[in-house]
């Protein structure tokens, strides 16, 4: 069943996600460039990279336009038509832009949001998280330091994946006792992987 959210509780939830979670006030500013700004900045830009499948197109264009709209640079990644396409090429595609560090974070979505979720955790480097409420978002970012995204386009709507975005993008890493257990995470994926061969 659809979760029909408005655009402004949207934002009244994501502002007090923002002020909660980094001790920020709810009205200041992202810290990224929007394309509204002219003249110099010293706020870096943050990239994005994003894909779908077949299924998940018109979320995709929903999420960029949001993106874009709130400042972010779009890398976008495909697919762009309804003709059929793997998932798991997108979620490659967007995983490795990630690793090589040409994004900040990735966004994939496909029907449930879980094949490309195990696609994208099969590059090393990549802690991609399936997120379906306020609550995965939440402890994807904070907890396991989730730098892909993964949505299902067939089991959210539009607006509750603009507010699992939002979340999920400002929501910073809590380090502390959850950076040692990050770190086992990635020492797991390197112990099979040396010299890019799988051992």
């Amino acid at each position: 069943m659809e979760i029909n959210i408005s655009d402004k509780e949207i934002n009244d939830i994501v502002h007090r996600v923002v002020e909660n979670t980094l001790a920020l006030p709810a009205n200041q500013p992202e810290a990224v460039t929007t394309p509204q700004q002219s003249g110099p900045s010293n706020v870096t830009k943050k990239v994005v990279a994003i894909g779908t499948d077949h299924g998940g197109l018109d979320l995709k264009e929903h999420l960029k336009k949001e993106l874009i709209k709130k400042g972010y640079e779009v890398i976008d990644c495909g697919t762009h038509t309804k003709e059929s396409v793997d998932y798991p090429d997108i979620a490659l595609a967007v995983s490795k832009r990630v690793t090589s560090g040409e994004a900040w974070r990735g966004i994939i979505i496909d029907g449930a949001g879980i094949g490309s979720c195990m696609a994208a955790n099969k590059v090393p480097g990549v802690r991609a998280a399936m997120c379906y409420d306020y609550a995965t978002a939440v402890n994807s970012r904070e907890h396991n330091n989730a730098n892909v995204l993964t949505l299902g386009a067939g089991l959210i709507g539009t607006n509750l994946a603009k507010l699992i975005m939002s979340t999920w993008l400002t929501t910073e890493f809590g380090g502390g006792r959850h950076a040692k257990r990050v770190d086992k995470i990635t020492a797991i994926g390197k112990s099979y992987y040396k010299d890019g061969q799988i051992s």
